[in-house]
């Protein structure tokens, strides 16, 4: 696939350009969303898929993320919208004479259908079972870049505009059982078991267990943000104890490799 990279960029900058740059929640995503390209086009790269087709899928993964804040002023999708189906919508249905938004970015339309299916599901809890292989293989490729970026937002960005908490709160928060009996079964956490504002954190810790590429998990590991966010310390006493199993458990089975 055949991308002007230097024309999507400038588009995208004229498309968040509309919104609040000063909003520390529209810049974070502005920043995540460049790099979620980046990261996109090495993992491609590394496992020998197709590089453009991997970083415009990066660049218009969370697009609908601007609409979200200024509607809602939130990132929570279950107290708002569903992110990731709003940005599809953007691209894909949005009226517009001169055809969909995605046509500003990519003239050839020969991969609209894999580019919609790999934004509208990049924040699923799973992706559905029938996909096709080349599908599913772009798909990963942007869950797996979106999740190591997540990683790196947590360690670099204030909690109040990841998790629209306090830091003392999160200093302060209790860990639900369910959320930590599905950290040891090595898997993502559903949304709606998580009760504190620590179950968030370790929700994103557990993005480490479900990254498909080699490449994916040797650039976690390389970041080194992954260990600073196992470093955390919390005020409550229960909450450290467990966190640092949690923290030990991960080191040794996923960092080992």
């Amino acid at each position: 696939m055949q991308v002007d990279r230097r024309h999507a960029s400038r588009e995208f900058a004229t498309y968040v350009a509309a919104y609040d740059p000063t909003n520390p929640r529209i810049a974070l995503k502005i920043a995540h969303t460049y790099r979620v390209a980046e990261l996109c086009d090495e993992i491609a790269k590394a496992e020998g898929l197709d590089a453009d087709l991997a970083w415009i899928c990066g660049l218009l993964h969370d697009i609908g993320r601007f609409e979200q804040v200024r509607r809602f002023d939130t990132f929570n999708d279950a107290a708002s919208v569903r992110h990731a189906q709003l940005s599809a919508g953007i691209l894909f249905d949005t009226q517009d004479p001169r055809g969909p938004q995605i046509r500003r970015y990519v003239n050839d339309p020969s991969h609209d259908d894999l580019i919609r299916t790999a934004i509208s599901t990049h924040s699923d809890y799973q992706l559905p079972p029938n996909m096709d292989p080349e599908t599913r293989a772009y798909c990963d490729l942007l869950r797996d870049a979106d999740k190591i970026d997540i990683i790196r937002v947590n360690c670099l960005c204030p909690i109040e505009d990841i998790y629209g908490v306090s830091a003392d709160a999160m200093d302060r928060s209790k860990l639900s059982p369910a959320v930590v009996q599905t950290f040891f079964e090595h898997r993502t956490i559903p949304r709606d078991i998580r009760a504190f504002p620590a179950d968030i954190l370790v929700s994103h810790i557990c993005f480490a267990w479900e990254l498909v590429y080699p490449s994916s998990r040797r650039i976690i590991l390389e970041q080194g943000y992954l260990k600073q966010m196992l470093n955390r310390r919390f005020s409550d006493a229960t909450t450290q104890e467990t966190f640092s199993r949690l923290a030990a458990h991960l080191q040794s089975e996923f960092m080992k490799n």
